[in-house]
């Protein structure tokens, strides 16, 4: 086996938890420190910070004594980015792999980008994002252009049922359970869906687009009833679902696009029809290239397990990122990180225990 990557997990939350079991899920990882956002985790193991076994590896708020462990890699899974803490880290030489986008502090663009490239180049480091939502699927649908000998346009359409995700304060964001979408709603949804944007830039990046327009779209549609979902009511009349997305143009064509359908119930005014599957793929080409994708959970999956899917991907490109030059890494950098499917199989073949206890 290749020599293993020694790692650190930031933050525990949501998607930090599941981070964190997929790094003591794979053997060519080791956990060798936990950062902890709040003091009430610091000294707690790791393990149970994310519903597994004691592992040796105690959380701490103490960012100097992470970095002189001589870490290789820190995923990085905060809510809202810290530029002061992310510098640091590479600077240190630490490559950090991050779900989060750095939204809160204007995007890696501008200032922000200069100052992380600049980090990496004095600790000849790697910074890559995977992204929130959408992040793998950006990967996967740029790699299947290179069966086409022509692209025109590349389209990806999600439908979900979000009525699993219990956050009334998060719809309430994007206009749900409202009679209508004030201005500042619009902008407000505009800002939390502007995670599509960065997923448009990063498939133009990676298909040498340059693209002199991205176009935003919203419409809402409203409960053709009351609808109670223990966390959040919404009367009839009030918005229910939203269509939404960004258009990546050059010379006023759409070239990219992703685009999204949320809804939270399906009891709804007008004639809205969504997809059973999660992904809808679209490249419009020679030859044409249709897909669909539909991620089936476990029955024992709780409804934040869906984040292993923001999560996972990162984990996965640890080597990739290791393997790449010093900077900001695109899609094209990473390539197709994967799944130690083999390694995995290896150890269940020898029964190690490790395997079977996963959750």
């Amino acid at each position: 086996m290749q020599n293993k990557l020694r790692v650190i997990q930031w933050t525990t939350g949501k998607v930090g938890k599941l981070s964190l079991r997929g790094i003591l899920d794979d053997p060519r990882l080791e956990l060798v420190g936990v950062y902890a956002y709040s003091d009430d985790k610091a000294g707690t193991d790791a393990g149970p910070l994310c519903g597994r076994p004691d592992t040796g590896v105690v959380a701490t708020t103490d960012i100097d004594a992470l970095i002189a462990l001589g870490a290789d890699t820190v995923f990085y899974n905060p809510f809202m980015a810290d530029l002061d803490h992310v510098v640091r880290l590479l600077e240190s030489g630490l490559d950090v792999i991050s779900t989060n986008l750095f939204l809160n502090i204007g995007g890696i663009q501008g200032e922000t980008e200069e100052k992380l490239a600049a980090a990496c180049e004095r600790g000849n480091s790697s910074l890559y994002i995977s992204g929130i939502n959408p992040g793998w699927i950006n990967t996967m649908v740029t790699a299947m252009t290179a069966v086409c000998r022509d692209v025109q346009q590349v389209s990806i359409f999600e439908s979900a049922d979000c009525s699993v995700y219990e956050s009334a304060e998060t719809w309430q964001a994007l206009g749900f359970s409202l009679p209508e979408a004030s201005d500042a709603v619009l902008e407000m949804a505009k800002m939390w869906l502007s995670t599509f944007r960065d997923s448009v830039g990063r498939m133009a990046l990676a298909l040498h687009y340059d693209l002199d327009d991205m176009e935003f779209f919203i419409e809402h549609q409203t409960a053709s009833e009351d609808v109670d979902l223990g966390w959040l009511l919404m009367k009839k009349d009030t918005i229910a679902a939203i269509r939404a997305g960004w258009n990546g143009k050059v010379d006023g064509k759409t070239v990219v696009q992703s685009n999204v359908a949320w809804y939270l119930t399906k009891k709804l005014n007008g004639d809205w029809v969504f997809d059973d599957d999660h992904y809808q793929v679209v490249i419009k080409g020679e030859p044409e290239v249709r897909t669909r994708i539909r991620f089936v959970p476990p029955e024992h999956w709780g409804n934040h397990e869906w984040d292993t899917m923001t999560a996972m991907p990162a984990v996965s490109a640890a080597f990739n990122v290791a393997a790449a030059p010093a900077g900001i890494l695109t899609l094209k950098d990473v390539g197709l990180p994967c799944a130690p499917a083999g390694i995995w199989n290896r150890e269940r073949s020898e029964g190690h225990s490790g395997v079977a206890a996963r959750v």
